[in-house]
């Protein structure tokens, strides 16, 4: 049993590898956003609602020293506020949405990201996906993924020139 899991997280982390570029593209992305004044606004179903705290949490609370605040916001696993307080500048960033949460955020033009487990997200702009069917291992995942996201985002900031 511990051989299976290890080789379904051994997986997830080399697709992680394989799917960096994915990941930069979306960085950038919400760093353009955030250079227009964007807010981050995160999303969570069910046990994921506190991974969009977390979310939340270290772009207003940057835990390195010299880092810029970014303005970003919790719905906890109310994506039904993202058509009340999103702006089209803002982005919107569901982990392991339903489907259709991301619909009336793309609609009221923000930017859309989807931190899925292994499944796709026709209504994001970007999808992260931590190709993995067991839980525990999609949420080790996209821990990493939101983490590089934050990092790469400062990165793009400090950049002269955003890509």
């Amino acid at each position: 049993m511990l051989d299976g899991i290890r080789a379904d997280r051994d997986a997830a982390g080399t697709a992680l590898v394989e799917d960096v570029g994915a990941v930069i593209e979306a960085a950038a992305a919400m760093s353009r956003r955030f250079g227009r004044a964007g807010r981050l606004l995160a999303f969570g179903r069910a046990e994921a609602a506190a991974d969009a705290a977390h979310v939340a949490v270290e772009f207003t609370h940057p835990v390195i020293v010299g880092k810029r605040a970014l303005p970003a916001h919790c719905l906890g696993a109310e994506p039904s506020l993202l058509s009340i307080l999103g702006r089209p500048q803002d982005i919107a960033v569901g982990i392991r949405p339903d489907s259709g949460d991301l619909a009336a955020a793309r609609e009221h033009g923000m930017l859309t990201i989807a931190l899925t487990a292994n499944e796709a997200c026709a209504e994001a702009d970007h999808v992260l996906s931590a190709r993995s069917a067991d839980p525990l291992v999609a949420r080790e995942i996209h821990v990493t993924m939101y983490h590089l996201l934050w990092e790469l985002v400062h990165v793009f900031q400090e950049a002269p020139r955003v890509p």
